[in-house]
């Protein structure tokens, strides 16, 4: 699978200097972190790369089948920073109603719902109301909703803020496990924690320009000599964001 914006150009309000402008930018496979500082543009290149927004100008396409086309949708998910409780219902039936507003039929997204729930490893909670959930548990259960429908490219906004480190070990976990069985991940955050083992490219997105994109080896190659051990990914994101004239 090959996600790819190809020259896009997007901002929120016409008079003002777009957020993205003529930007390119292809998914690789595996899991991907996207860092910057906020007002980076990352919650904007997720919501055009997931056709959420149209840009002004430029392309998005799946294997050359565009944004907003069945093809695209069956196998673009996206995530948003706040997932929202529905009290009255369960996780499976919060995944199964999600599968069904994605085009599939009732039978169908209830029966992918509990595939969906194992994937994230909240099969012990599918008949837990929603409301009852912890908010890393609820975070779980949005990306369960996003896998549901069989998306092969999985975009995720911040989906570790307010985690303990405990739920974010299990997150990333999961998402490793993801990636592993050929789901594409390009998952945004400003925290370096982020940035685990697991991760196989790092995207490093400032005032709307990619400053680096490759692999967690040429990230970390950016260190200063001088970084205090066990804090690698910090002083290679602080020295490039610092070599650009950028705050941290």
């Amino acid at each position: 699978m090959t996600l790819e914006l190809d020259s896009c150009t997007y901002g929120y309000r016409r008079r003002r200097r777009p957020v993205l402008e003529n930007f390119s930018y292809r998914l690789s496979d595996g899991l991907t972190v996207l860092l910057g500082p906020n007002g980076a543009g990352k919650s904007t290149l997720l919501k055009v790369a997931a056709s959420v927004v149209t840009p002004r100008s430029g392309a998005v396409t799946l294997d050359g089948a565009p944004a907003g086309s069945k093809d695209f949708r069956r196998s673009v998910s996206w995530m948003p920073q706040s997932i929202t409780a529905m009290p009255s219902l369960t996780a499976r039936e919060y995944v199964a109603y999600v599968g069904w507003l994605k085009g599939m039929s009732r039978a169908d997204a209830w029966q992918r719902s509990q595939h969906a729930l194992d994937q994230v490893r909240l099969a012990d909670r599918a008949a837990t109301r929603t409301g009852r959930l912890s908010g890393g548990q609820l975070r779980r259960v949005g990306v369960a909703a996003a896998l549901v429908h069989g998306a092969s490219v999985l975009l995720l906004d911040e989906p570790t803020a307010g985690m303990d480190p405990h739920q974010r070990r299990v997150f990333r976990d999961i998402l490793g496990s993801l990636s592993s069985d050929g789901v594409q991940v390009l998952l945004s955050t400003h925290d370096i924690a982020d940035l685990a083992e697991e991760a196989d490219r790092v995207t490093v997105l400032h005032d709307g320009r990619i400053l680096h994109d490759g692999s967690i080896g040429t990230f970390l190659a950016l260190t200063p000599p001088d970084t205090v051990s066990g804090r690698a990914a910090e002083g290679a994101y602080t020295a490039l964001l610092g070599s650009h004239g950028a705050d941290y």
